[in-house]
């Protein structure tokens, strides 16, 4: 039997690269929600449902698919959250209340079976514990990399490395974007296993 083909809901070029890791051919399309935070609603339970919606958001153009949904929240010690920036002030001001703190980052995951409805939802937690930054450092660091498209204000994968002080986690991969991980398992969890595709 063939294995139905994948749809990551994502117009991430970040996370694109992450999924071409596992060698398994697949579309990308990008999903139209609403990421309001919902009142009363706890990070993890934001991050899981917008995964969750950008799976669905894709069911009824994608009838035979398994479709990757992944979204990702980063919370200050104080609970509040970390969007990306829209400009390089909004990103100063979120490295500045990063600097010398553990900033939680909760990556939802769901896969869908589009086909029988099935669902696997996951949330990966990651912790990034920064060094005590200068303004000049946070300067330098948002001229030479502009990663003002990264939820944090920062990319894990070039110089945010040396924002910080130790990471904790089991998948750096979520920091990025698409806990590989735990798509791995939920993989598995419905019979198919990346090593073996063909």
């Amino acid at each position: 039997m063939t294995a139905p083909p994948l749809v990551l809901a994502s117009s991430s070029p970040y996370r694109r690269e992450l999924l071409e890791r596992l060698g398994m051919p697949f579309s990308s399309v990008s999903p139209n929600i609403d990421e309001t935070p919902t009142p009363g609603e706890t990070a993890d339970q934001l991050a899981t449902r917008l995964a969750q919606s950008k799976a669905l958001s894709l069911k009824d153009r994608y009838r035979e698919h398994w479709i990757i949904g992944s979204d990702q929240v980063a919370c200050l010690p104080d609970g509040s959250l970390l969007n990306k920036p829209e400009n390089h002030e909004q990103a100063v001001n979120q490295l500045r209340r990063s600097s010398g703190h553990r900033v939680l980052f909760l990556t939802g995951l769901t896969v869908l079976d589009s086909c029988s409805g099935r669902i696997q939802n996951h949330c990966e937690p990651f912790s990034v514990h920064f060094r005590t930054l200068t303004l000049a450092e946070i300067e330098a660091y948002l001229h030479k990399e502009r990663p003002y498209d990264c939820a944090g204000s920062f990319r894990m994968e070039g110089l945010g490395i040396t924002l910080f002080s130790r990471l904790e986690g089991r998948d750096p991969n979520s920091l990025i974007g698409l806990p590989l991980i735990a798509l791995n398992d939920m993989f598995r969890n419905w019979g198919r296993n990346p090593l073996l595709e063909p």
